[in-house]
C-alpha cells in the first residue's frame, strides 16, 4: 500500500527536482474546465448518505472525497510541474543526440532515450504512485460496504425507466480482461469497476480535458454528433458504452429515440443502469459486444462510441467497423470517437506520449490502433466519409461518415 505520507515525500522530492530542471520554466496553464455545469436533473435512489451535487452522488464517506481530492490535488501538480520537468529534460535528450524535435521516431527509439533519464523516470514513477492510490482508495471503499453497493445493484436491475439485459454464461473474451489504466479488476473482473472507474475518470477529466462531474463533456460531444441527411433518428447504439455517461446523454438530447448503450463488463452497465435510473433517464443498457451486437440488420440511424477503440486489437477493430455497417441504415450516420491514428512513426514528443501512455497507464491495445488509419478503415467497410466535418470531441479524431 502506498500511504498518503510516502505521496508527500515524493512530492517534495519531485518539485526540488522539477524546480532545479526548470527553474526559468513558467507554470503550464491549469487544463481545468472553469465553466458553469450543465444542468443537472435530481438524482433519485438509494446509496446517497452523504447527498448529491447535481448529477454527482457524494462519495460515502468524508475520509475517502478528501483522499480523492489529495490524489486530485497531487494529479494536477504532476501535469503542470513534474510532467513539465519531463517534457523538458525529454527535449534537452534530443538536443544531447542532435536529433530534431520533429524527426519521427519509432517506439523502440523513444524508449532508448529516455531510459536512462532520471528526470524522466521520477516524474512517470509518481504519477503511478498517484494512480495506484487513486484506484485503491476507491476499491477499498465499495468493497469494504459490498452489501450496501450490491443490494442497491440488484433492486436497480429489476427497475426502469431503461431496460438492462445481462446474458447468462456470457464468454468474456481474453482480450478485455486488462486493467486498461492500471484500474483492479479492468472493466470485467470486479463488481464495483463501474462505480470505481466513474470516480476514478472524474480526476482523469479535470487534468487532461476539463471538468466532468456533470458530465459535461459527454453533454456537448453528444450535442455535437451529426444526424443522417434525413433527419431521422428514432433508434441510437453506443458501442462500449463504459458507464453510460455518453448513452444517457444522447437519451437526453433525442428523448423520444429508442437508445441503447452496450459494453462487455456487466458491472459497468449494470453501474450505468442504475445512475440511469436515478437520473430518470429511459436508455438501455446491455452487456453484448462490439463486434457481435445481436441487432438486427440496418437497424439504427446513429452508431457511435466513446473513446473506446485504442482499447481494442486492431482486428477487433476492423470487426467493430464490420459489425457498426451491419447495424446502421443505410444514411445513417457512423461517428465513432477516438484518438487520431495512424503510422508507426511520430514526431519524438507525440511517440514519447504514446509510450508512456501505453506504459504506464496499461494502455496495452493503443499502439496497435494508432499503427491503423482508422479512418481509412472505415472508408473501406461500406461508410462514405464526410470531408472537412467538425469535430465531436474536440482534440480527438474526425469520424463523420454515412452508410452508402
Amino acid at each position: 500500500m502506498i500511504g498518503r505520507r510516502e505521496l508527500f515525500g515524493a512530492t517534495a522530492a519531485t518539485l526540488v527536482l522539477a524546480k532545479s530542471l526548470q527553474a526559468d520554466a513558467a507554470p503550464t496553464a491549469a487544463n481545468a474546465d472553469t465553466a458553469a455545469a450543465a444542468a443537472a436533473k435530481p438524482i433519485r435512489g438509494a446509496m446517497q448518505p452523504r447527498g448529491v451535487d447535481g448529477r454527482l452522488v457524494r462519495l460515502g464517506t468524508l475520509d475517502l472525497e478528501s483522499q480523492q481530492d489529495f490524489t486530485l490535488g497531487f494529479r494536477l501538480m504532476h501535469s503542470k510541474t513534474l510532467r513539465t520537468a519531463s517534457n523538458a529534460a525529454f527535449e534537452r535528450v534530443l538536443a544531447r543526440e542532435g536529433i530534431d524535435p520533429l524527426t519521427p521516431l519509432t517506439i523502440e527509439q523513444v524508449r532508448a532515450l529516455v531510459a536512462t533519464e532520471p528526470a524522466i523516470n521520477i516524474a512517470s514513477r509518481a504519477w503511478l504512485a498517484n494512480q495506484q492510490v487513486t484506484w485503491k482508495t476507491l476499491r477499498d471503499h465499495f468493497h469494504a460496504h459490498a452489501d450496501e453497493y450490491l443490494s442497491e445493484m440488484e433492486a436497480a436491475d429489476k427497475t426502469g425507466p431503461g431496460t438492462l439485459d445481462i446474458p447468462t454464461n456470457f464468454d468474456v473474451p481474453a482480450y478485455t480482461r486488462h486493467e486498461i489504466h492500471i484500474q483492479p479488476g479492468g472493466y470485467v473482473g470486479d463488481p464495483f469497476a463501474g462505480h470505481i472507474y466513474h470516480y476514478g475518470t472524474n480526476s482523469f477529466y479535470i487534468s487532461v480535458i476539463g471538468h466532468n462531474e456533470q458530465d459535461q463533456v459527454h453533454k456537448s460531444t453528444a450535442g455535437r454528433l451529426p444526424l443522417p441527411e434525413d433527419g431521422k433518428v428514432k433508434r441510437i447504439l453506443d458501442m462500449g458504452c463504459g458507464i453510460g455517461q455518453m448513452t444517457v446523454a444522447l437519451k437526453e438530447r433525442f428523448p423520444d429515440a429508442e437508445v441503447w448503450g452496450i459494453d462487455v463488463g456487466a458491472p459497468m452497465v449494470r453501474y450505468a443502469h442504475l445512475r440511469a435510473n436515478k437520473l430518470g433517464v429511459g436508455a438501455n443498457f446491455a452487456q453484448r459486444l462490439a463486434e457481435d451486437t445481436k441487432f438486427p440488420d440496418n437497424y439504427f440511424d446513429i452508431v457511435t462510441s466513446y473513446i473506446m477503440h485504442h482499447e481494442l486489437p486492431a482486428e477487433i477493430t476492423r470487426k467493430v467497423i464490420a459489425e457498426a455497417q451491419r447495424v446502421t441504415r443505410p444514411g445513417g450516420v457512423y461517428y465513432p470517437i477516438d484518438f487520431m491514428s495512424g503510422g508507426n512513426k511520430s514526431p519524438a514528443r507525440m511517440m514519447y506520449g504514446r509510450w508512456y501512455d501505453h506504459r504506464w497507464n496499461n494502455e496495452v491495445w493503443s499502439l496497435e490502433y494508432h499503427n491503423i488509419n482508422f479512418t481509412e478503415e472505415i472508408g473501406q467497410r461500406g461508410f462514405t466519409v464526410v470531408k472537412n466535418a467538425k469535430p465531436a470531441l474536440p482534440g480527438f479524431g474526425v469520424r463523420h461518415t454515412i452508410k452508402t
